[in-house]
């Protein structure tokens, strides 16, 4: 498979599981509910992580494992105003600008990368729909932290894993 051809299919399933991802409601409950899941899931599998939930702008859950730091607070809140600003999970708006050839999109877009970080791991939470907050992590690779959030949000859906 081309590289082209792969950069497609993963662009394909990430748009599947957005569409995938819907909630009926999403409280401050299922917040702390999800940002608690991402933390035991990556404390399970020995994961360096720092983790948070936005319900709007209002941070709902934050939590971090030992290992991890502010800078982790700093990426969470860059990759979220990308979820944020492109109605997408950070890892499927940065594989998008990729598949263009844009290997820097902060700056192709003249976007302060001091607010903007185009790295995965920040996903939107949706009601139907409608974004309502941002789901994200931050300690290890983008893919990593990206399955992450992705599997604390199916298991508060109550969906099977991928």
């Amino acid at each position: 498979m081309s590289a082209a051809a792969s950069d497609d299919a993963q662009i394909a399933r990430l748009e599947a599981e957005d569409r995938r991802l819907r909630f009926d409601r999403f409280e401050h409950a299922d917040a702390y509910a999800v940002g608690q899941l991402i933390i035991e899931l990556a404390s399970t599998r020995a994961l360096t992580i720092t983790a948070t939930v936005w319900l709007g702008e209002q941070l709902a859950f934050a939590g971090a494992l030992a290992g991890t730091s502010a800078d982790n607070d700093s990426w969470m809140r860059r990759k979220a105003a990308v979820v944020r600003r492109f109605d997408a999970s950070s890892q499927l708006v940065r594989l998008r600008w990729a598949s263009y050839g844009v290997t820097a999109p902060a700056l192709a877009l003249g976007l302060d990368p001091a607010v903007y970080s185009f790295s995965g791991g920040a996903v939107p939470i949706r009601i139907g729909a409608t974004q309502v907050g941002v789901a994200a992590a931050s300690g290890v690779s983008d893919e990593v932290e990206h399955a992450l959030v992705i599997e604390a949000l199916e298991g508060r859906l109550g969906l099977s894993a991928r």
